[in-house]
């Protein structure tokens, strides 16, 4: 409940906090927070700040069993290196994702020493106060390419930078059951890899898509075509989707109890280079896209995923 409820209106609700204090006697709490908020306007596309405790919180570990949740490693990390990590699916809301990546809770630094991850969500959701040091906390950074790249220029490594490749529009496709990832023309992060001559490394969640139900709107449907539309207007899609309640089972927005394990594949060297070609560029995006395959292959059959069902690209 208190990770769902923050992801799901967080701006309006930020927002609308800092705005009513400032009618109330603690009007100076929203006053000070402003004059801070100034000074500290760019934090977040300078590696933002992370807090030990916040990512450590017990909360996480009760969150991961909740589910549960498992990191699985299949490669040793280099900590001289900076990384690039693929995420797949995006889900409705990434739990696994989130668990194991922005939280302590799967031990992360254990499996990955000297390795530092970095989270990407939308940019516009750091210009909102109070919110944006939540996820500052949890070491997320804005999403566009001066921030990341900030992060993967640090020459000492050990720094990775997850980007959620699919974004919105996938979480128009987590229904459960579907192995559909909006990857077939997302290069962007591709180029930042041979940018900054970074390792690529294919990440993949099984059980992600099994969280939620959606309101079924497939290609073509008037439900879809709306929220492709609301997507490219404000950057962000709005999934209708469902699952239980607090204290019953039948209705709400919390999440289903179904297992996840975020199997990390091995990274894939790329040469650095700061102009790449097209040619370079669907190369390389083409190795990627075989190396997530094989990942998923090796995989799927243990953790109950048919056998006859193979990811499919759009």
């Amino acid at each position: 409940l208190e990770w769902a409820l923050p992801f799901l209106p967080p701006a309006q609700c930020s927002i609308a906090l800092f705005i009513l204090l400032l009618f109330t006697r603690f009007w100076l709490i929203s006053a000070l927070y402003a004059v801070w908020w100034a000074f500290d306007w760019d934090t977040p596309s300078k590696g933002g700040r992370r807090s030990h405790r916040v990512r450590n919180s017990v909360v996480w570990r009760y969150m991961k069993d909740y589910f549960p949740i498992t990191l699985v490693k299949t490669a040793d990390l280099d900590p001289s290196k900076n990384y690039v990590f693929g995420c797949h699916p995006h889900g409705i809301l990434p739990a696994g994702g989130f668990i194991n990546l922005c939280t302590e809770a799967a031990g992360f630094s254990k499996h990955f020493p000297g390795l530092k991850p970095h989270p990407t969500m939308l940019s516009m959701l750091f210009r909102v106060p109070l919110f944006r040091d939540y996820l500052m906390s949890l070491g997320v950074i804005p999403s566009d390419k001066e921030s990341v790249s900030y992060v993967l220029r640090k020459k000492e490594g050990g720094n990775i930078v997850i980007i959620s490749v699919g974004g919105a529009k996938e979480a128009l496709d987590a229904h459960p059951g579907a192995y559909t990832l909006v990857l077939q023309n997302r290069k962007g992060f591709v180029r930042l890899a041979i940018e900054n001559g970074t390792p690529l490394v294919p990440v993949f969640s099984f059980g992600e898509n099994e969280l939620y139900d959606q309101v079924k709107n497939p290609k073509g449907s008037w439900v879809r075509w709306t929220q492709d539309r609301l997507q490219t207007i404000m950057g962000f899609s709005l999934p209708l989707f469902y699952a239980r309640g607090i204290f019953q089972y039948t209705f709400g927005f919390l999440p289903y109890r179904k297992p996840i394990l975020t199997v990390v594949g091995k990274p894939i060297q790329v040469e650095k280079k700061h102009n790449p070609s097209q040619d370079e560029l669907d190369k390389l995006h083409k190795r990627y896209l075989e190396a997530l395959c094989m990942l998923f292959e090796e995989h799927k059959l243990k953790y109950n995923v048919p056998e006859d069902t193979h990811l499919s690209f759009v």
